[in-house]
């Protein structure tokens, strides 16, 4: 008799144990971190660029680099997550543009280097004027620093949140690689737009 209340009570005991015990909780996985942004200057995204650009035409030449503001870079010393180089294949007749990215952005072209769409090349197109990779000597944190001495601080200090907007070109006028440090998001809203030579690093002149 006295085994056999043991045996009920230790089957009772079971299952309150069993009634009461809560389901495991399985194990939660963390979400993997956003990669923090890669902000290069131009010369450093130039290079990059211009390997592409030559494996789709040997005798590809730049005639255009410019940054791209996003959520994550707003250009402030010389640098940006985003620059886009244009190039021109004069045997071939014409033009393609190469771009990089440094950014998971919403804003912005995903990580790594991306072709544009080819067009046709016209060597007397003022905008299309390609220049030798060696007058590239003054990079655009270098550009930058003389566009701050020259209205740029003031600008900045007055309002922080300033995109600052970075084109190379070559002056067929004056045979110069120039620089435009434009502050604003865009030629057309910018307020000042201070030009300095891509090779020299000399202050040209203020636009506006």
């Amino acid at each position: 008799m006295n085994k056999l209340l043991m045996a009920m009570l230790a089957l009772a005991f079971l299952t309150l144990a069993g009634c009461s015990s809560q389901p495991a909780t399985p194990a939660q996985t963390e979400k993997p971190q956003p990669k923090a942004a890669d902000l290069e200057t131009g010369r450093y995204a130039f290079q990059k660029l211009y390997i592409a650009a030559r494996g789709w035409a040997r005798d590809a030449q730049p005639f255009r680099l410019e940054s791209q503001p996003t959520a994550d870079s707003r250009g402030k010393d010389g640098k940006s997550a985003v620059w886009r180089a244009s190039f021109a294949s004069p045997a071939g007749h014409g033009v393609k543009p190469y771009v990089w990215s440094g950014t998971d952005a919403q804003d912005a072209p995903s990580r790594g280097i991306s072709p544009g769409n080819e067009d046709s090349y016209s060597p007397s197109n003022a905008s299309t004027q390609i220049f030798d990779i060696g007058f590239l000597k003054i990079d655009s944190d270098k550009a930058f620093e003389i566009a701050q001495q020259h209205g740029g601080d003031k600008l900045i200090e007055k309002t922080p949140d300033t995109p600052i907007l970075y084109v190379l070109d070559w002056n067929r006028t004056t045979n110069t690689l120039v620089w435009h440090v434009i502050y604003g998001s865009s030629r057309d809203d910018a307020k000042l737009i201070v030009d300095v030579n891509g090779t020299t690093g000399e202050f040209i002149r203020v636009e506006k």
